[in-house]
Order: structure tokens, then sequence, then C-alpha cells
């Protein structure tokens, strides 16, 4: 059983398709709940797939998510904090207010979706994945989001370390430039699809118990930065 946040569409919609096609069951979760009811049905309905409507903001909404998983199923095997967005770069653009429910989405989001699994995951000797990104190992211009994507990388070794002993793998996958919402306009090449992205984290998912994936880069072959 795999949850995943941010499901409803680009690479958390991808990552669902994947790993159920693999054979894994999942918990979709995301604020959008026409979306996600519609991937839930697209993969096979209750007996494959649960949506979950949840704003990772929200503790009360993301309790909801491993509860489903033990609910449905019984245990939870692995979660993938993918919840996130983008920002303008250039300190004197966005709003404050777009400013702060990003960095709440990217950063405090996906440690309340850590907090709220790793119960479930220490029983199951389960697999935590934190979505990063590129600009998490390099600095964009002006970009908060870069900022916050930073702060999932250390997320990521802080939850490593905290969870050592415990039998839990820890991954982040980092992606460059991905087809998506994200870019309207993506720069230089041929981008990364979600799909691609979405076989990464089905990679690190499917290696044995005593292997760990603990990072994964991924860029474009034409992205310079």
């Amino acid at each position: 059983m795999l949850a995943i946040t941010g499901a409803s569409d680009g690479i958390g919609a991808a990552v669902a398709r994947a790993a159920v096609a693999d054979g894994w069951r999942v918990v979709l979760a995301a604020r959008r709940t026409a979306l996600l009811d519609a991937l839930a049905a697209e993969l096979g309905g209750p007996d494959r797939a649960i949506a979950v409507t949840a704003d990772v903001t929200e503790w009360d909404d993301v309790q909801r998510i491993p509860a489903a998983a033990l609910d449905a199923f019984g245990h939870l095997d692995a979660v993938l904090a993918n919840a996130g967005f983008g920002a303008k770069r250039g300190f004197l653009n966005e709003s404050p207010e777009f400013w702060k429910s990003m960095v709440l989405t990217n950063v405090y989001g996906a440690a309340l979706t850590l907090r709220a699994c790793i119960p479930a995951l220490t029983d199951a000797r389960g697999h935590v994945m934190l979505m990063g990104s590129v600009s998490g190992r390099q600095v964009g211009t002006g970009s908060l989001y870069s900022c916050t994507k930073w702060a999932v990388t250390a997320m990521a070794e802080a939850a490593r370390k905290d969870l050592h002993g415990t039998g839990i793998r820890v991954t982040l996958i980092g992606p460059g430039i991905v087809d998506t919402a994200f870019y309207d306009d993506p720069p230089g090449g041929a981008p990364l699809l979600p799909d691609d992205v979405a076989r990464a984290v089905l990679y690190a998912l499917d290696q044995p118990a005593h292997v760990a994936i603990n990072e994964i880069i991924m860029r474009p072959t034409e992205q310079e930065f």
C-alpha cells in the first residue's frame, strides 16, 4: 500500500498509475476531490485505489491519509510526499500570501505527511519518499521555491538519520524540468515526462529490503542547470 500526496495530476498521478500497474494499491491524497475520484475510478476503484481529500498543511486532513490505508488494507508500506508547487523568481514577485501558501505546502506539508505516516510505516518497516528537485541542489536566482526544495533535501537526510534502526528506508527524488503545469513553457530541449519520474520512484520502491536508494537526481539530457 502506497500513499501519494499531490496525487490529482502531474507526477503524483503518474506515480499512482505506474504503482498500480506494478501491483501496488494506493491511497491518493490531494485537495481536488473530483480529479482524485476520477483517478481512483480509473485505477480500479476501492480494491486498488482510495481517494482522500486532504490539504497537506492541515494536520487533521493529513492524519486521514494513513488512517484510510489502515482502515482499507490494514497496513501502509510507503508514502510519497509529493504535494507542492512553485512561484515566479524574484523577491519582488508573487504576493506574500502566495509565498506563505507555497512554503507551508512544500515544507510544512511534507513534514506533516511524514509525521502522520511514520507510525504505520514503522510497523511495516516501510519506505518514506520525498519529492525534491534539482532546485534543491542548486539555487535559482531569486527563487523562494528553490529554498523550499533545499529544505526538503535536508528533511530527507534528517528523516533518514531519525529513522535509522527502524527498518524504514528514505528516498529523495530530485527531478529537473518536468513537462507538467509547473512550466508554461519548459526551457531548452525535451523535458522529463511525469512517467519518467514515476519509473524512478518505482525503481527505489522495488529494491530489496536491505537496499536503500537514498537519493535520485535526474535531469533532461539537454538541461544545463
